[in-house]
């Protein structure tokens, strides 16, 4: 039974490349606290439904007490993307709240960067339902890759430096967290973990692409991106270590010797104090 299978490949085979790093970043990120009611969320990707999983097995450790709630947006899925992304779940042992919303037809008439519009469509929708469930987190599952790529794609094609936060309180609704427990986790051990259970899930299901391999909350250009991880995979080859590099820069920054920098909101120039 994939079940059993997945949950002892967890625990056993892959605890060091997915378990170990998952509950790493829970710990020293701060994401799960006494009492948290948190909404994972399922795009029925691999990602997101290895993620249900590895929260099911912490909870099973009992080290602290919180709620679970496995939600499921349907954004306007086809009958078979939607049957697939039940059956995964029905044989993984996940039990999915589904809500459904018209994203995919909101966006199918939008020229300009639909990808955006979507990805701030879909959060807003999942806090809506997470938080009138009753949770006050929403977990998302974008791993390591996910990180190290949007800082460079930052630098390359937006001209700036920034990363992808580990959580970040919501502007929009008070009171509500998101959370990326996958933080630590790579994206390669996370298919190795597929591919040994045998199990076949959902790619990107959008109505604008047929490459896109995963759908991004941060809305990019998934040509863009698959280009900064071309790019990450070839200057790895000189250089083993220039993921975790990468990683480390934003954790390393030196205000000192930067031109400008913004905190919340604010521009400050070097000028300023010199």
């Amino acid at each position: 039974m994939n079940e059993i299978r997945a949950e002892e490949s967890i625990r056993k085979k892959f605890h060091k490349q997915l378990f170990s790093p998952f509950a790493k970043a829970c710990k020293i990120y701060r994401l799960i606290q006494e009492g948290d009611h948190i909404a994972v969320c399922i795009s029925g990707g691999k990602d997101s439904m290895l993620m249900a999983k590895l929260f099911q097995e912490i909870r099973r450790h009992r080290q602290c007490n919180f709620e679970l709630t496995f939600l499921v947006m349907d954004p306007g899925y086809n009958i078979e993307n939607r049957e697939l992304i039940e059956s995964n779940a029905k044989a993984l042992g996940i039990p999915i709240t589904i809500f459904a919303s018209d994203i995919f037809d909101a966006v199918d008439t939008i020229e300009s960067n639909p990808c955006y519009l979507c990805a701030r469509m879909r959060r807003g929708y999942l806090y809506s339902n997470a938080k009138a469930l009753g949770c006050n987190k929403i977990a998302l599952g974008h791993h390591y890759d996910d990180v190290i790529e949007t800082i460079l794609m930052g630098m390359l094609y937006g001209g700036q430096m920034q990363t992808m936060m580990p959580k970040l309180h919501s502007t929009n609704f008070e009171g509500m967290e998101l959370i990326r427990p996958l933080y630590l986790v790579r994206e390669s051990d996370i298919c190795a973990w597929r591919d040994y259970n045998d199990l076949h899930f959902l790619q990107c299901a959008c109505h604008f692409t047929d490459t896109c391999t995963t759908c991004h909350e941060d809305g990019t250009n998934p040509s863009k991106r698959l280009e900064t991880k071309k790019l990450i995979a070839e200057l790895k080859k000189s250089n083993p270590f220039i993921e975790s590099n990468i990683f480390k820069s934003v954790e390393n920054v030196n205000l000192d010797t930067l031109i400008a920098y913004k905190k919340k909101g604010e521009r400050h120039h070097f000028l300023d104090e010199y």
